[in-house]
């Protein structure tokens, strides 16, 4: 069975088991099985042969899955917007896609119950199965293109790994619809017959009702970006008592500090955490590694693991040369998993894409190396300044402060000044506020930090706060951060 078909199985093995949980709306396997052929057989209708994209807009509602798998079903991928990104960003999203019709959760209901029916041909291996819009370097978003071998490669793999029961998980989806990392909750979910449990922006946004949410939730495998598993840490009451049922947190998106790890074995002392990494043009995660006492004795910062099977990772230097281990360079990803590239920009394609081996190949335009057979995460290229002369990976600085006994997390942002770097701001987070000032806080982890790093590289100004700021898809906004300055 393809993904789809295993997808479609449930409604016949288990039709009345919940698939999507979003508030106090469910949607059961049957009803997606039969609204999404219903959405199918309207789309095939109306478009004929034309397989341009459908837009899906919303903002985690059951309407969005039935979309999602309604396009494919038809033979269009499908791209989710989601509602509570800027009108400008929707905007340019839509017109890059050349979608041939946006869809909101409202039309959804209607065309999802037409009683037209008809043959209908779904996606195909190599055919896009979703885009999804990532920033782009110009300012303008960039459409990733996923086709169905790329997915069912994540797919299979995660599945093999986790060893997800089936019809006994509650995932959480905290990512939007419209961020790689929720295919990893949403697919897994589908796949196995569960439900898929959504955290929708206004309970984020509301710390009691989010944990109240929690505790309901019955969620066994837990998936989010490691800032909100920060966040939710600030809460004494967020450990196993709370949620009695988690087996796991998988987390990908960011770096996982080892304070985070650590703290979330403590508290959840039946539960795995596993760290992952992998660009969206990778479809989602490429490594990964569980993360338990003695991988937190040995290093920090942390790893993101091992590669998954039939996939390459190597490291390259500026010229593309391949470089051997524990040397730092550019990750080059290549294998099934692999995009095709970015919709209706074929130069954009060209410069990040390229053939490996007889497989497709990604430059990630992120900084790691191999050790012990483990790939590290080291920053961005592009997140490389220069300060009085000397080059700087801000990703150097911050994971040095992380690995300071009193810091919980860290972000630095260069103070820019007539278009140069004039100094480094730190912002820090704390495992535990005391009554020392800040001023005599800056102090000390400057002087613990100097025994690490050279003077240079020292932030000038250190800003305490109880929680970063964060993007819609639950990632550190640095934009806010570098606008605070």
């Amino acid at each position: 069975m393809n993904l789809l078909q295993r997808i479609d199985h449930w409604a016949t093995a288990a039709p009345e088991a919940i698939a999507h949980l979003s508030g106090d709306r469910t949607l059961t396997y049957g009803e997606l099985r039969r609204r999404s052929d219903g959405l199918a057989a309207y789309l095939t209708n109306r478009f004929g042969e034309d397989r341009k994209p459908i837009a899906v807009l919303g903002h985690r509602e059951p309407e969005m899955l039935i979309a999602f798998l309604g396009a494919v079903k038809s033979g269009r991928p499908y791209v989710p917007i989601d509602t509570t990104l800027p009108r400008t960003r929707i905007d340019q999203i839509l017109a890059s896609s050349r979608a041939a019709l946006s869809l909101t959760p409202d039309q959804i209901r209607r065309f999802s119950t037409a009683e037209l029916r008809g043959p209908t041909m779904p996606v195909q291996k190599n055919d896009p199965f979703y885009i999804l819009f990532t920033s782009g370097s110009t300012g303008e978003p960039k459409g990733v293109i996923i086709t169905l071998a790329c997915l069912e490669h994540f797919i299979s793999w995660i599945l093999a790994e986790q060893q997800f029961s089936e019809r006994a998980e509650v995932f959480l989806n905290q990512a939007p619809f419209s961020f790689d990392l929720s295919v990893m909750d949403l697919y897994c979910s589908l796949a196995t017959g569960r439900t898929l449990f959504s955290i929708s922006r206004d309970l984020i946004e509301n710390p009691k009702k989010l944990y109240r949410a929690l505790a309901s939730s019955g969620v066994t495998t837990w998936v989010s970006t490691p800032s909100f598993a920060q966040m939710c840490l600030v809460e004494d009451k967020f450990a196993e008592a709370m949620l009695p049922r988690v087996r796991r947190f998988l987390f990908c998106g960011e770096t996982l500090a080892p304070q985070t790890a650590a703290q979330l074995l403590a508290r959840f002392p039946q539960a795995q955490v596993w760290n992952m990494y992998g660009p969206t043009e990778a479809t989602v995660a490429t490594t990964s590694i569980q993360i338990d006492a003695a991988i937190l004795e040995k290093y920090s910062p942390l790893p993101v693991g091992r590669v998954m099977p039939g996939t390459e990772i190597f490291i390259v230097d500026e010229n593309g040369g391949e470089l051997s281990g524990n040397e730092r360079g550019e990750i080059t990803i290549a294998g099934p998993n692999v995009s095709p590239g970015y919709v209706g920009h074929p130069d954009l394609t060209a410069r990040a894409f390229f053939e490996y081996r007889g497989m497709r190949a990604y430059k990630t335009g992120d900084l790691g190396r191999f050790r012990d057979g483990l790939l590290f995460f080291e920053g961005r290229i592009d997140e490389q300044i220069k300060l009085s002369g000397y080059r700087i990976e801000l990703g150097d600085v911050e994971a040095n402060l992380r690995a300071l006994s009193a810091v919980r997390d860290a972000v630095v942002i260069p103070v820019i000044k007539d278009g140069a770097a004039q100094s480094l701001t730190a912002f820090v987070t704390l495992l535990a506020r005391t009554e020392t000032s800040d001023f005599k806080l800056a102090h000390n982890l400057r002087s613990e930090l100097g025994e690490r790093l050279p003077v240079y590289m020292l932030p000038r100004k250190f800003v305490f706060l109880d929680a970063f700021p964060m993007t819609a898809n639950g990632k550190m906004d640095r934009a806010a951060l570098a606008r605070s300055l």
